[in-house]
């Protein structure tokens, strides 16, 4: 398979999303220590043959700063838009208010074998060396991608996810059609991985609020405001059937938020998945996840600390921001990603770019 040209992100495009600026990466490893890697899978051409191909999928891990995440947990909320989905880890969430891993993304039915994964890295990097395992709770989301991939040959691995974590890395991020976003789309075009990221200002400390999402769901595409109807009219074949209707949020921050202020954080993170224009179909599996990096370090970010138990209202500007921040990585997930053909020669368009700007000239946003 040719690889295919790079495609612009929305900022590449003059498209400014909201009142704040990203980070130098715009991307959730600004975020002081996070780290994100991908495992893409993409191999044979034609009919369906389940157990053989062909394979479009892959895995996404999203890795909070330093390597011992059990010993050193970051805080956690997390919000359930809708729950038509198969993602691990909460339950734990909502009672201890952690996460204890690396969070990892990939398809609906490979969701186990990730969890394996990263149980054979916690156990083989972490635990072993200690001569104890105890028990812990792996964090794993996921989206079907059974359109484009040969969801039901299971070709996600163990391996696939040990890999994932072990290539993650700070700086730019890969997004499109990539990691757990190989088969995925959105509004009926390709979708994939997208991120984005804000800058904000509490008690005179300034913070990163980012997000990455795995986008695999539909609506009435709209653009910083601006209807896509007759973009979306123009591809002018089926849609990918509506089980594959789901969007992964990951939410990052190094604002010191609670459980309980990373719960309401994760809320509002569902806005941005409203403003392009998804209302959260019944087979939707919308979900939120979201992690402070300095909340269980009391010496860290200590004037935004204080300015938030002082008066909770400063956190109006987080909720701004993790919208913005959620809108802008779907956008990016469209722009970015590149047209896959798939199983039984389906195939996902890349988001036409000409008509998209034209739209969003006529309306004054470029």
């Amino acid at each position: 398979m040719t690889m295919p040209e790079s495609r612009p992100r929305a900022r590449d495009l003059g498209l400014h999303i909201g009142p704040f600026s990203p980070g130098p990466h715009n991307a959730i490893t600004d975020v002081p220590g996070i780290r994100v890697g991908h495992i893409t899978l993409i191999s044979g051409d034609g009919p369906l043959r389940i157990g053989h191909g062909p394979v479009r999928t892959g895995v996404t891990a999203i890795v909070p700063p330093g390597d011992d995440w059990y010993a050193e947990p970051v805080e956690a909320g997390n919000f359930v838009f809708n729950g038509a989905g198969t993602t691990t880890g909460l339950s734990l969430i909502d009672e201890y208010g952690r996460i204890e891993t690396p969070v990892l993304l990939t398809n609906t039915l490979s969701v186990g074998a990730v969890y394996e994964g990263i149980v054979r890295y916690m156990v083989q990097r972490t635990f072993a060396p200690r001569g104890v395992v105890p028990w812990f709770n792996p964090v794993v989301g996921e989206t079907a991608d059974g359109f484009l991939n040969d969801i039901g040959g299971l070709h996600v691995r163990p391996e696939h996810a040990v890999e994932a974590i072990d290539v993650a890395a700070t700086g730019d991020v890969e997004e499109g059609a990539v990691g757990a976003g190989t088969g995925t789309g959105a509004f009926g075009f390709k979708g994939g991985i997208g991120t984005s990221s804000r800058v904000v200002d509490i008690g005179g400390e300034q913070a990163v609020i980012a997000t990455l999402v795995q986008s695999n769901f539909g609506g009435r595409l709209s653009i910083d405001g601006v209807p896509m109807a007759d973009v979306q009219r123009s591809v002018g074949r089926p849609a990918p059937p509506a089980a594959g209707a789901s969007l992964m949020m990951i939410v990052a921050t190094d604002l010191p938020l609670s459980n309980r202020l990373l719960n309401r954080l994760s809320k509002r993170a569902t806005l941005g998945m409203a403003r392009t224009g998804s209302s959260g179909g019944h087979a939707s599996g919308d979900y939120v996840i979201a992690f402070s990096t300095t909340y269980r370090a009391e010496d860290a970010m200590p004037l935004a600390r204080r300015e938030i138990a002082r008066n909770e209202r400063a956190i109006d500007i987080a909720f701004g921001a993790v919208a913005d921040a959620t809108e802008e990585a779907i956008l990016n997930s469209l722009f970015r990603a590149h047209t896959v053909v798939g199983a039984d020669g389906n195939a996902l368009q890349a988001l036409p770019i000409e008509p998209v700007v034209d739209r969003l000239r006529q309306a004054g946003r470029l």
